[in-house]
């Protein structure tokens, strides 16, 4: 397969997951405004562009583990990649769309777990590919504080 139409599929299927869990997040901006939040939550509108540059990062992150020669290693790593991307566009559903805040809390937990999982995966196959995965990591880290805040703030409404 040609490595630019590959490295568009990876695109295609990172931004596919993002279309799927903004779906749940058409109202995200009026709920959002109606949450008691911390003082150092984010404006809502940073978390677009933010994400943005994640799923960019995720796709070009996967895109270089595909290019490795094949393997059982190099599968599972993409297997996992998969898996977390779904519970990524999971938790918007519970969030905003649900709004169960223990069930989101908890699933971002579990995302969290993936994504440890797959960046170390992704490290130990391509350094690069891992190290394109830490500032998910990271903003995840900070969305799994941010919804514990968050829950634990709002609980009449999450």
């Amino acid at each position: 397969m040609n490595p630019l139409l590959a490295l568009v599929g990876w695109l295609v299927l990172c931004f596919a997951a993002a279309a799927l869990g903004a779906v749940a997040t058409v109202d995200a901006g009026a709920f959002y405004s109606e949450l008691v939040r911390p003082a150092w939550a984010p404006p809502a509108w940073l978390f677009g562009p933010v994400w943005t540059a994640l799923y960019t990062a995720m796709a070009v992150a996967a895109w270089l583990v595909w290019r490795v020669v094949p393997s059982a290693p190099r599968s599972a790593a993409l297997r996992l990649f998969v898996l977390q991307l779904g519970f990524n566009a999971l938790w918007s559903w519970l969030f905003f769309a649900w709004r169960l805040g223990a069930w989101s809390f908890a699933e971002i937990v579990v995302l969290w777990l993936l994504i440890v999982a797959t960046l170390v995966a992704f490290y130990r196959l391509r350094p690069l590919a891992g190290l394109l995965l830490a500032p998910y990591l990271l903003w995840v880290t900070f969305a799994a504080v941010l919804d514990w805040a968050l829950w634990a703030m709002n609980p009449e409404l999450l």
